[in-house]
């Protein structure tokens, strides 16, 4: 086993470093770069203009815009090259591609990300900001969806076939066809103030006055808070856990050694737990891992929007809209390598759950 996980970490390094060629190369022919996102803001932004270059005010913007040059970007026109050079030095792009790719990939396997080009802060402490709101939605919405999919699917296996196994059947596939926004929207409407009642809050994780609160208190806010949104981020990943659940322990439940153990006169609910429960749930356990990775990172842009959580989604969201590379490239690199290493955790939850799964044999 010490030479597979030996072998797949080996792996991780061609892997990650094909994930930022590919994306490095792909921003070099998108328009609208950094630079471009600050000389669109010129026009009537002095702020911005101290922000970048360290120093001066609105007047000297305004002399700025009446010199000439720079040919290279569209909105340069009016301004002097001196000011395109001192960006382009700002942001790093006075360097070829090569040399700056090189020099980005040095530094994130020192796991130096950088700054953030408009936000004044480094990538790790605001990754470190954003990381409470995103672990929250992915840490409960697992958990929330194997708390109901394992029973339920279970249930429905052993039902396999009754009435209760086609009414639930038609309420899964009636909540993996409702998209997570759109139920996000139909909670706040219900139970938000929306249109009915007002029983949730619409916004944020906690409550103004939460740091006046007992700890009984802080906990039962902290959940009043959530309930909604991770309700909404649950819906799509519970129905695919519940069909999963279902045809898994269904596979197990027609097999010889099943069939074996009835006959020698076990009850029904020792047979179900004690030999069908451990072999069936073990795709379902093992995938704990990515899933959760899968809800943390692939799901919670729209949920957040609508709650107003600023979250990790969120973030990348406006970060590739302002063309902010450092936070792009550095969660980029920080979430690739930490979802292949959630790769080769899964495969070990396979040998956790069931040890008689040899990995090291099935590659020689």
């Amino acid at each position: 086993m010490g030479a597979y996980i030996l072998r797949r970490l080996l792996l991780v390094i061609p892997t990650l470093i094909g994930i930022m060629v590919v994306n490095f190369t792909l921003t070099q022919f998108v328009p609208g770069g950094p630079i471009e996102q600050v000389l669109a803001q010129i026009q009537g932004e002095g702020d911005v203009l101290r922000g970048i270059t360290g120093g001066g005010d609105g007047g000297q913007a305004e002399e700025m815009a009446g010199g000439g040059g720079g040919d290279k970007y569209v909105g340069a026109r009016g301004l002097p090259p001196e000011f395109i050079k001192e960006l382009e030095v700002q942001f790093g792009f006075d360097k070829p591609p090569l040399e700056r790719f090189l020099n980005m990939m040095w530094n994130y396997m020192r796991f130096d990300f950088g700054e953030s080009y408009f936000r004044s802060i480094s990538v790790v402490d605001l990754v470190i900001e954003k990381m409470p709101v995103s672990i929250t939605l992915g840490l409960w919405s697992t958990l929330l969806a194997y708390a109901v999919s394992i029973p339920l699917g279970i249930r429905k296996a052993v039902k396999d076939g009754t009435s209760f196994d086609t009414w639930t059947s038609g309420a899964i596939i009636v909540g993996y066809a409702i998209p997570g926004f759109l139920f996000a929207v139909m909670l706040i409407v219900l139970f938000a103030g929306g249109s009915y009642w007002r029983i949730f809050p619409l916004r944020g994780l906690t409550s103004d006055n939460w740091e006046d609160l007992s700890l009984i208190g802080k906990v039962l806010d902290y959940f009043w808070h959530i309930a909604l949104p991770v309700i909404a981020s649950t819906i799509s990943g519970f129905a695919t856990l519940t069909l999963l659940t279902k045809n898994s322990f269904l596979d197990e439940i027609n097999k010889q050694y099943v069939l074996t153990a009835r006959a020698k006169g076990l009850t029904e609910g020792r047979v179900l737990y004690g030999h069908v429960f451990r072999n069936a749930m073990l795709i379902v356990i093992a995938g704990f891992p990515s899933l959760f990775l899968a809800v943390l990172f692939g799901g919670g842009l729209l949920i957040e929007i609508i709650f107003s959580l600023d979250g990790l989604g969120r973030m990348g969201y406006e970060a590739a809209l302002q063309r902010d590379y450092p936070v792009v490239f550095g969660t980029l690199y920080a979430f690739g390598l930490m979802g292949l290493v959630i790769g080769i955790v899964s495969d070990l939850m396979y040998v956790f759950v069931d040890p008689r799964i040899d990995f090291e044999r099935r590659v020689g």
